[in-house]
């Protein structure tokens, strides 16, 4: 065989093979995703059986007292507070999830808004499900900087703000080519789910284990349904 064939049979064989390898990674990454929103889900039914054992009794209290301390010896925490836990609030969210429902349907495909959109709406509804079988009560009045009604297991401010910031951090971090990038999307949109979490403890709002669950809870039905939502973006596009 002359030489230049043999070549261009190896580089063929070469290319085959690295193609080959590169369908690895598509496929490990839905299955890492796939298996952390499973943990996730372990470890909240793993918290709340705890919580209806009253098991975290002791370490909610010690949490709680340590908040109420922290705004008595630092006036200004509470207003700071205010302004985090305001990012989780329902106009909030819900304007945030408003504005990436439109973006996706027009630069992406209807079926990933819609998907997006049930995502929200599906969590808020089972989260509020959740609070009504669990009936847990909200730390008492005194203990807080801030009075709010219903009930406290998960946090629906924790659990939504995860949801609605991963998922959006995640969509976005996926149009960019630098692992640098991805990784300062993603660390922005944690980072906005942790502070709307930690400001709900520090106001006396919820128990610390409300938003423990509503982490777990929300970051594993983000994970889940981009699972649903990356399989559809992969999907080509018709020419308009």
């Amino acid at each position: 065989m002359p030489a230049r064939r043999r070549g261009s049979t190896v580089t063929r064989g070469v290319a085959h093979a690295v193609l080959r390898d590169a369908r690895y990674p598509r496929l490990l990454w839905p299955l890492l995703i796939g298996a952390l929103a499973l943990l996730l889900a372990l470890g909240f039914v793993e918290l709340a059986g705890e919580v209806l054992e009253g098991e975290t009794r002791a370490f909610d209290q010690w949490v709680l007292q340590h908040a109420q301390a922290w705004r008595a010896g630092h006036p200004w925490l509470s207003e700071v507070m205010r302004d985090l836990s305001g990012l989780g609030s329902t106009a909030t969210l819900t304007l945030v999830t408003a504005i990436t429902v439109g973006y996706l349907w027009l630069v992406t495909t209807p079926r990933a808004a819609v998907l997006v959109g049930a995502s929200v709406l599906s969590g808020a509804a089972l989260m509020s499900l959740l609070k009504l079988a669990f009936g847990r009560a909200r730390p008492d009045a005194a203990q807080a900087a801030l009075v709010v009604p219903g009930l406290s297991f998960p946090s629906g401010h924790s659990s939504m703000a995860a949801i609605v910031f991963l998922t959006l951090g995640t969509l976005i971090a996926s149009t960019r080519p630098r692992l640098r990038e991805r990784s300062y999307i993603l660390a922005c949109a944690a980072l906005m789910a942790l502070a709307v979490g930690v400001s709900r403890v520090a106001l006396g709002v919820h128990w610390a284990t409300d938003v423990l669950g509503g982490w777990a809870f929300g970051t594993g039905w983000a994970l889940a349904w981009l699972l649903a939502v990356g399989a559809v973006m992969r999907t080509p596009r018709p020419p308009d």
